[in-house]
C-alpha cells in the first residue's frame, strides 16, 4: 500500500503528471507534498516551474527564492538539480532587481527630498526588505545602553565641530610626521596585545604585531603624558571635543598605524554610549573601511563618525603605511544626565571588581 504521507511519492507523481502535460494535476500533487514537508527544496522548485509555465512569473520567482534558501551549503546535488537551482536563483535575483528598480522609481522624488541620512536609511530598508542586504545590529562587547539606534556612519550634521577638526588636519599631520621621523617612534605599540592564555579568535594574526600599532594620546581614560607632550596642538583640539569621561575607561585617542598589506578583521567595539571618529592623515591608495553594509575610502582631511559596536573592518592593500587619528565622542543622543549616570554605573562596577582608575586590578 502506498504511503500518502510520503512527500517523495507526491513529487514523483507530480513529475509524471507534468511530463504528460497534466499541469493542473501536477500542481495539486506538489501542494500535497508541500503540505507534508513545506520546506522541500524539490517541491518548491517544482512549484516554481509550474507557476512559471502558467505565466505567473512573479509568484514563480518567489517560490524559486524559497527553494534556493533551503539548499544546505556543501551538500552534493545531481547535475539536473544543480542546474535547476542555479536557474531558480537567477530568476529570483532578476525579480528582486526589477522590484527594487520599480520601488526606487516610484519613490524617487520623495527620496530626493529627504536628508542624506534619511535617504541612506531608506536605501537600506529597501534592500533589507528584499533580502539583498542584511541589517547589522549593535554588538558591544561590554556596555549596551538601550534605545540608541544602530547607525553605521552618522550624519555630519550631528557634529557641528567636524569642520573645525578637519581645518586642523595639516597641523595634526605635521605633529604626526615629526613623531614618525623621530628616534622615539617606538612608542607606537601593537594595538592588539593579549596576554598568554587568552582566546584570540580573529586576533591571532595581529596579536602583539607592529602591523597594527597605536601612538596613544588618551588610553583608558588617562592622558599618556609622554606622547601627548609630542603633539600639543592635537591634544588641544581633542580637549575641545565632547569626549566621554569614565575613569579607567574613556576617553581614548591615538594615531593609528596600519602597515602595508594588512587587514584588521571584522570586530565590534566595547560600548555604544560612545561613537568613534576617524580623521585620515596619511592614506595611500588601496586602503578601505567597512562598517556593516557600508564601505568607504578614507580621504585625507575628511573625517567621519561611526558606531564601532556594529561589525567593522579595515585594510591597507598598498605598499605604504596608513595613518589615521582615531578618538571617541559621546553618542549625541545621550542627555547630560544620562552621560553622568552612565559614568557613575561604570565606576561603581569597577569599584566592586577592584579595578582602579587606570584600568588595572
Amino acid at each position: 500500500m502506498l504511503d500518502g504521507n510520503d512527500p517523495a511519492l507526491w513529487l514523483n507523481l507530480a513529475g509524471l503528471q507534468r511530463a504528460r502535460g497534466e499541469h493542473r494535476a501536477a500542481a495539486t500533487s506538489v501542494e500535497q507534498a508541500l503540505a507534508i514537508e513545506p520546506k522541500s527544496m524539490l517541491g518548491l522548485l517544482m512549484k516554481g516551474s509550474l507557476l512559471e509555465r502558467a505565466g505567473d512569473h512573479r509568484a514563480a520567482a518567489v517560490q524559486y527564492g524559497r527553494a534556493v534558501a533551503q539548499r544546505i551549503p556543501g551538500a552534493p546535488l545531481d547535475a539536473a538539480t544543480e542546474a535547476a537551482l542555479q536557474r531558480a536563483d537567477d530568476v529570483h535575483r532578476r525579480y528582486l532587481d526589477d522590484m527594487a528598480r520599480h520601488v526606487r522609481a516610484e519613490i524617487g522624488a520623495r527620496q530626493s527630498a529627504a536628508r542624506t541620512v534619511e535617504a541612506r536609511r531608506v536605501e537600506l530598508f529597501i534592500d533589507a526588505t528584499l533580502g539583498t542586504r542584511r541589517i547589522y545590529p549593535q554588538q558591544p562587547t561590554d556596555y549596551c545602553y538601550p534605545g540608541l539606534p544602530a547607525i553605521e556612519f552618522h550624519d555630519r550634521d550631528e557634529f557641528p565641530w567636524l569642520p573645525a577638526l578637519e581645518a586642523q588636519t595639516d597641523v595634526i599631520r605635521d605633529e604626526l610626521r615629526a613623531i614618525v621621523a623621530s628616534a622615539d617612534n617606538d612608542r607606537f605599540a601593537p594595538y592588539v596585545a593579549y596576554a598568554d592564555g587568552i582566546p584570540l579568535d580573529q586576533w591571532a594574526e595581529l596579536n602583539r604585531s607592529p602591523r597594527w600599532s597605536a601612538f596613544h594620546l588618551f588610553e583608558r581614560g588617562q592622558v599618556v603624558e609622554h606622547n601627548a607632550a609630542r603633539c600639543p596642538k592635537t591634544l588641544s583640539m581633542l580637549r575641545q571635543l565632547p569626549q566621554p569621561q569614565a575613569a579607567g575607561r574613556m576617553p581614548a585617542a591615538m594615531f593609528s598605524l596600519l602597515r602595508p598589506q594588512t587587514r584588521i578583521p571584522p570586530h565590534t567595539g566595547v560600548a555604544n554610549v560612545r561613537l568613534v571618529v576617524h580623521l585620515p592623515l596619511i592614506v595611500p591608495p588601496g586602503c578601505g573601511f567597512r562598517v556593516g553594509n557600508e564601505t568607504r575610502i578614507w580621504r585625507e582631511g575628511e573625517a567621519w563618525v561611526f558606531d564601532d559596536t556594529i561589525e567593522h573592518e579595515a585594510w591597507n592593500d598598498s605598499d605604504r603605511d596608513r595613518y589615521v587619528l582615531i578618538f571617541d565622542v559621546w553618542n549625541p543622543r545621550l542627555s547630560p544626565a544620562e552621560r553622568e549616570l552612565i559614568t557613575a554605573v561604570m565606576a561603581a562596577m569597577d569599584r566592586y571588581n577592584g579595578i582602579v582608575a587606570d584600568g588595572s586590578l
